[in-house]
């Protein structure tokens, strides 16, 4: 660095990158080229002919999994390795936009990595007295879940989780965690903190409670039937189907079939019309985003997986790619590939639009201008 520079307090800046080939703007919306400028796109051939490199492929925006848990694992809170090691796994799958759906871990030190993916947090799950998994949430009794959910609100990053149902071992099946009345207060609470609310729920009785109490969206929805689709559909509710995780219901009904033979039943059962369920979602017009559950149970790195699931549900390849990239961003609230957004992308090899298993094997991934895999 000269001496000119050290005074002034700059840096040099990296030259920009170009890529070129069939870039998706948008699911109609096709351009021929962009640039990486300061780690930023642009449609704009920038001054000079010097370019740090070209990329020839399918360009897409960066990945979303809109429901993972970076900072935990089976057990709860992980270290600060673990957590970091999850992340890169996202990144490598080119998953570059995280919904934290849910982590007893502070995780907000990732926010300061230019080498990690962008996280939106829900703060920490929010279950009833030992109705959910241990160590991951607060458990809490009905009259104190408005408190909770103003406070896990200012600790997130717009949304709160709740835990909306799980065994009942009084019953040994799966139950609604909340009375009707601690609902309506709790969706009056986030939203009034600017927050939006989604539900774990695999059953069908909690559904139109918390529907119909404000709810922004419902996380697995396997219980969705042809009573509620049309109430969710009405109110705009998203669901994200998280299927790689359905998938593993027969083995926890196995588990459980000694000891709780009806929820085994019912765990299999909503198994069984997991597919039919998530594509009549689609067809009624609730809008359906894209999530793998990573983080529990389940390893990172799952999106493209969880894509080719949507398509195997009935959706259109467009519709199960878009539910992880163009609308998941919309609806998050970031942004794609416009002028001036981060240059977070991914360069694929052949055309996802018309086989989405191209997802699987990026040929580059681009975080904040820069090619990380």
């Amino acid at each position: 660095m000269s001496a000119t520079r050290e005074q002034a307090g700059t840096e040099p800046q990296p030259q920009p990158l170009h890529l070129r080939g069939r870039i998706l703007v948008g699911p109609e919306e096709v351009r021929d080229e962009l640039w990486v400028v300061g780690g930023r796109v642009t449609f704009s051939r920038p001054p000079g002919a010097a370019v740090a490199g070209t990329v020839d492929g399918w360009v897409l925006p960066g990945l979303v999994d809109a429901h993972c848990h970076v900072g935990l694992d089976g057990h709860g809170a992980v270290d600060r390795e673990t957590a970091e090691k999850q992340a890169l796994t996202d990144r490598g799958a080119g998953a570059l936009l995280l919904r934290d759906a849910g982590s007893p871990s502070d995780t907000r030190w990732i926010d300061d990595r230019d080498d990690l993916p962008r996280i939106i947090r829900a703060g920490r799950h929010i279950a009833r007295t030992r109705r959910y998994i241990r160590n991951y949430a607060h458990e809490i009794e009905p009259g104190d879940l408005a408190a909770y959910v103003r406070q896990e609100a200012r600790r997130g990053d717009g949304w709160v989780k709740l835990v909306g149902d799980w065994i009942d071992r009084e019953t040994g099946d799966l139950a609604p965690c909340w009375p009707r009345w601690a609902l309506d207060e709790a969706m009056a609470a986030a939203h009034a903190e600017g927050a939006r609310v989604t539900a774990h729920c695999f059953a069908e009785e909690s559904l139109a409670d918390l529907v119909e109490a404000g709810i922004d969206c419902v996380e697995h929805a396997t219980g969705l039937t042809a009573e509620t689709l049309p109430l969710f559909a009405e109110r705009g509710v998203a669901i994200v189907p998280t299927l790689v995780n359905i998938a593993t219901f027969p083995g926890i009904a196995g588990a459980a079939e000694g000891k709780f033979p009806a929820y085994a039943r019912h765990m299999r059962e909503l198994h069984r019309r997991r597919h039919a369920t998530v594509g009549a979602a689609h067809d009624a017009g609730i809008p359906v985003f894209v999530g793998t559950d990573a983080g529990g149970s389940l390893p990172h790195g799952l999106v493209a997986d969880e894509v080719a699931e949507l398509v195997l549900a009935g959706l259109p390849p467009l519709a199960a790619l878009s539910a992880a990239s163009w609308s998941a961003r919309e609806w998050l609230g970031r942004p794609g590939l416009t002028e001036g957004a981060p240059a977070d992308l991914l360069v694929l090899r052949e055309d996802p639009r018309a086989d989405v298993r191209a997802l699987a094997d990026p040929l580059a991934v681009v975080l904040r201008g820069s090619v990380v895999g």
